[in-house]
């Protein structure tokens, strides 16, 4: 029988502040973390939790993950220093991201051209690394299991949550340390992204609305403990709720653009409802991609369609980066944490900005006020999607404890 996996601790930074809780109830209340056309994790100082020396030995990316690593310990009733609760052989760290230590190697490359190759620094190497977050977490914490990154743009974070459970179910790890990061608010960041024109010229982030004409780039990262469940419960440990199924799939039809039909991520939702054990019916909520582009909006609402069918009407769908923008590989992370928060409270965060409908774009978004989840006896079931550049399609159901 496959294993059960639970979380057990959660932590996050966003542009809506610093932690998981304050990430959903500003978001519940429909507070935005967009301002001048950005999303900045801007209550984020490095040296309110870490000292001179470990802030400089960490790309920003790296900090992100740090902090909220560190609530998610203190959540899950881990020692930080001390003694874990399995043997540190048993306990992996999965992080994702999609670009990694970039304030590090734009930096660099200033100085080089400046300076010459002297000047740039010795750490640059180990700050940019893509793997940086998850070897820097299993460094502060004595974690001696399976440590490596995922790497797939948009999906990332939620690929290291599913390949985490993975590790789990395998029993290759009692438990695991995952999520996703990403700092990229940076010049050439931004200037690629405008010029692949997947920006808004607006500066407005409004997923499914008529007028949505890009997206808004963000930065933060999410945290997640994931347990063995009979070993969670045995160590008395509070569960916060269930890592349940986990699918994948990948269009193979355009490197930026999703599959107009949406085809793979019907295919995506599909196996994670089949890996949950689990009907279309069962599930109450779905956290969007949702990103505030035209093709993507577009696609995902008929892939929710095709594979719901008369059950897409009684879904309520929201977006957090209506809230927070797009933070690229730790969308899918930041946004597990949103939606296992609103499982538990019982309510749908808003799509905010929205105000005007596209023909064939009928489902229930949410609109700009939260709503308690429509839900029956059992426990509330969502699934969380994250599609990436590549035509990743990565798709998390997620159980209320």
């Amino acid at each position: 029988m496959k294993k059960s996996v639970v979380i057990t601790g959660m932590g996050a930074v966003s542009p809506l502040g610093i932690g998981a809780r304050t990430l959903y109830e500003r978001w519940l209340a429909g507070q935005s973390g967009i301002e001048d056309g950005k999303a900045e994790a801007s209550e984020f100082d490095p040296t309110d939790f870490l000292s001179i020396k470990e802030a400089r030995r960490a790309d920003r990316f790296s900090q992100f993950s740090i902090v909220a690593g560190d609530e998610a310990f203190e959540q899950a009733g881990w020692e930080i220093k001390g003694e874990k609760p399995y043997d540190s052989d048993r306990i992996g760290c999965v992080i994702g991201t999609g670009i990694g230590g970039i304030t590090t190697l734009e930096r660099g490359k200033e100085l080089l051209i400046e300076y010459g190759e002297k000047k740039v620094p010795p750490l640059s190497v180990p700050l940019m690394m893509s793997n940086a977050a998850s070897g820097t977490l299993s460094l502060r914490y004595g974690l001696h299991g399976n440590s490596f990154g995922t790497v797939s743009a948009c999906s990332a974070g939620a690929h290291a949550i599913g390949m985490a459970a993975r590790l789990i179910q395998c029993g290759d790890a009692d438990a695991v340390v995952t999520g996703g990061s990403e700092a990229a608010l940076t010049p050439l960041s931004i200037a690629a992204f405008k010029s692949l024109d997947a920006l808004s010229d607006k500066g407005v982030s409004r997923p499914f609305d008529a007028r949505r004409d890009g997206f808004v780039m963000g930065e933060g990262a999410a945290i997640l403990i994931l347990e063995d469940e009979e070993q969670a419960r045995a160590r008395g440990a509070k569960i916060l709720g269930y890592m349940r199924g986990f699918g994948a799939s990948s269009d193979a039809n355009h490197m930026t653009a999703p599959e107009p039909n949406g085809a793979g991520a019907v295919k995506a939702i599909k196996r994670a409802l089949e890996d949950a054990g689990r009907t279309t019916d069962d599930v109450v909520y779905v956290n969007a991609h949702g990103t505030s582009t035209p093709l993507n909006d577009r696609a995902e609402t008929k892939a929710i369609k095709m594979a719901f069918g008369e059950h897409a009407k009684d879904l309520q769908v929201s977006s957090t980066k209506s809230a927070i923008g797009h933070l690229l590989g730790a969308a899918g992370a930041v946004e597990a944490v949103a939606t296992v928060l609103a499982l538990r409270d019982r309510m749908a965060p808003p799509t905010l900005n929205y105000g005007e409908q596209e023909e064939g774009m009928d489902l229930n978004y949410v609109p700009n006020e939260a709503q308690p989840l429509n839900i029956g006896d059992k426990p509330p079931l969502a699934i969380s999607n994250a599609f990436g550049f590549g035509g990743h399609n990565v798709v998390l159901a997620l159980e209320a404890a």
